[in-house]
This record gives C-alpha cells, sequence and structure tokens, in this order.
C-alpha cells in the first residue's frame, strides 16, 4: 500500500537490508514492529518491499518520535536479535520531505 496524503514537513526512515539465510521469526518480528510502530505518538505510515534487498521507509511526523521509536524497548530487541542473526547489511536514512506529489486512476 501506498501512503498519500501526508502533509509536508514530515520525516521519513529509510530501511535498507540484505538478508542472511536464517530468517526464523523474522515475519511475524517485521509484522510486530509494524503494530507497535503504528501505536507511537508521531507515526504517520509505512510502505515496504521485502525481497532480496528489503526497503522500508516509515513516516513521522518529527524527529523526536523517530527518536522515541528507536528508544523503545521491543523494537531495542528486534534491532539488536536483526543484527546478530537477520541482516547481513543495512543501512538506515532519515530525510526531511519538504514536498510531495503522486497520481493514482
Amino acid at each position: 500500500m501506498i501512503v498519500s496524503h501526508l502533509q509536508p514537513p514530515y520525516y521519513a526512515v529509510i530501511f535498507t537490508s540484505l538478508l542472511t539465510d536464517d530468517l526464523t521469526d523474522y515475519l511475524e518480528t517485521a509484522e510486530r514492529m509494524e503494530e507497535l510502530a503504528k501505536q507511537q505518538d508521531g507515526y504517520l505510515g509505512i510502505e515496504y518491499a521485502r525481497e532480496e534487498l528489503g526497503i522500508t521507509v516509515s513516516y513521522w511526523r518529527d524527529l523526536e518520535a523517530i527518536q522515541r521509536w528507536k528508544s523503545d524497548v521491543e523494537h531495542t530487541e528486534a534491532r539488536n536479535r536483526g543484527r546478530g542473526q537477520w541482516y547481513k547489511q543495512y543501512q538506515l536514512r532519515i530525510c526531511r520531505v519538504e514536498r510531495e506529489y503522486g497520481f493514482e486512476k
């Protein structure tokens, strides 16, 4: 699903990853993190593609909301497990979105 109708400015957290072969509990944890993120103050939405190269973009009202999400205990535990088990490599980028536009048939 494409998140639309957000009102700039807002922030995008872009998480790009390459996975290992050991994905035990990975999808369940990813679903739980999405569910938990939706409960965070300042959360605006999420888009993702999970294939060979995984890309997840989450949208946030401000940098403080992103920091609170990063500090969430359950999210921290999942992040640590990801480093130890699921990810060969990842990159995280935080961007301020100044403008957006789209198209829908």
